[in-house]
């Protein structure tokens, strides 16, 4: 069975309750990979000739980095999605196609994320810092800890206070969409059709000269640079309908709850359980009105169903999300060593190791694992509860926040015990 993984969605006004989008996204990894959560602060550097170590290859820094949380795989640079202090969040998607995903080391879908949140202050900038950074460095390079060759293209979900793009992949080149009402939801397939709103400028002509477009036909990127069928593009076919059709149910009125239950849905396969399993989750409310503050939840657990999803919020002087962040190897990882993948070291954070003990709980025992749940999940009402009224009225005392992610992990913590 070949992996596949992950659904992103983003709801826009008229689709959502009030003037806000509301973003969402399951990240689907290996059973056995730890997703951390961590948080990196705005930061100035010196200027020509400093350089950022991406997970395999080293690239050009720029002059300022904006403030980002991220939502990631502890071996590696990058993130399977994120926001930043502007309001701009990203997730990515594997895709396969007619061209090949086979390359040298570059960089990773997941490095484009991070590097599109620490550069970009709106939707459509992200777009053109991952395209070009796509054009200079390239993609590649295995996308699993301990095997070589599990490589793919990348597609991006992508929005801001206004708007949401839609980026695809294929090697060095690509297309985007824009989106800017309604709602719409990605999958591990090619889903721009004719509506193009920006492209590579040779994309085209090399759909051409590699005969999958005659040159006259209307182009349709899906149909041009996709395989007619796969195993794979079954699989995330279903989960792509399924999605739409939960988007579709509740259109006008999708919130945080409507999201959060959407990751949560296992009929559709969207909140995967096996050996890929959904590793981490995300919902992000931004309101349009540019004085109101975005929140953004993450669980840093798997298996949004038996997970918390607890706010972050972006103000000054942000602590390090300790009991998320993984233990850190640094030049000793296996994974900055060659050969690679021969060692895994232990990446769990504290709130991993505390989830996966009273996960084994919850399934084994009924009662107890129903009060967990149920302690859980009130516990994530509550807190709800309190950022609407943050998002309704803005931020009053901003270093009551400074802690606030943390103190929603302890507080999870706490509710494991009590039950």
């Amino acid at each position: 069975m070949h992996p596949s993984s992950c659904d992103t969605f983003v709801a826009l006004p008229p689709s959502t309750e009030g003037p806000r989008i509301i973003f969402g996204k399951n990240s689907d990894r290996p059973c056995d990979e730890v997703q951390e959560v961590v948080y990196f602060s705005a930061r100035d550097y010196a200027g020509a000739g400093e350089k950022v170590e991406c997970t395999y290859i080293e690239i050009e820094q720029v002059a300022h980095t904006h403030a980002i949380v991220l939502s990631k795989p502890a071996w590696l640079w990058g993130a399977e999605m994120g926001a930043n202090e502007h309001q701009v969040c990203i997730g990515n998607e594997a895709v396969w196609g007619k061209e090949s995903a086979d390359g040298d080391e570059a960089l990773l879908g997941m490095d484009f994320v991070r590097l599109g949140l620490e550069r970009a202050d709106t939707a459509e900038k992200a777009v053109d810092v991952i395209t070009e950074l796509l054009e200079k460095y390239g993609q590649g390079g295995s996308c699993m800890e301990d095997q070589g060759s599990f490589t793919y293209h990348n597609s991006f979900l992508i929005s801001d206070r206004k708007e949401a793009w839609l980026l695809e992949t294929s090697g060095k080149y690509w297309a985007a969409e824009r989106v800017e009402g309604g709602y719409r939801n990605i999958s591990n397939q090619y889903g721009i059709t004719t509506k193009i709103d920006k492209e590579h400028p040779n994309m085209r002509e090399y759909a051409r000269s590699k005969g999958w477009w005659d040159g006259k036909a209307e182009f349709n990127f899906a149909t041009v640079y996709s395989f007619a069928t796969t195993a794979r593009i079954e699989a995330s076919g279903s989960r792509y309908c399924e999605g739409k059709k939960l988007l579709e149910k509740s259109n006008g009125h999708i919130s945080a709850e409507t999201m959060m239950d959407i990751l949560r849905d296992k009929d559709s396969g969207i909140n995967m359980e096996g050996m890929f399993m959904s590793t981490g989750s995300m919902v992000s409310v931004i309101p349009q009105d540019p004085t109101r503050p975005g929140v953004h939840y993450f669980t840093a657990t798997p298996d949004p169903e038996r997970s918390v999803f607890k706010p972050f919020i972006f103000v000054n002087h942000i602590n390090e999300l300790k009991t998320t962040t993984s233990p850190s190897y640094g030049p000793d990882d296996p994974v900055k060593k060659k050969p690679r993948f021969q060692s895994k070291p232990d990446r769990k954070h504290e709130l991993f190791v505390k989830h996966e003990l009273v996960a084994a709980i919850i399934d084994s025992y009924e009662d107890r694992g129903k009060k967990i749940v149920e302690s859980m999940r009130q516990l994530e009402k509550e807190k709800m509860t309190e950022m609407e009224e943050i998002i309704s009225h803005g931020i009053k005392e901003p270093d009551f926040l400074v802690n606030l992610f943390s103190k929603s992990v302890q507080e999870e913590m706490a509710a494991y015990s009590k039950s």
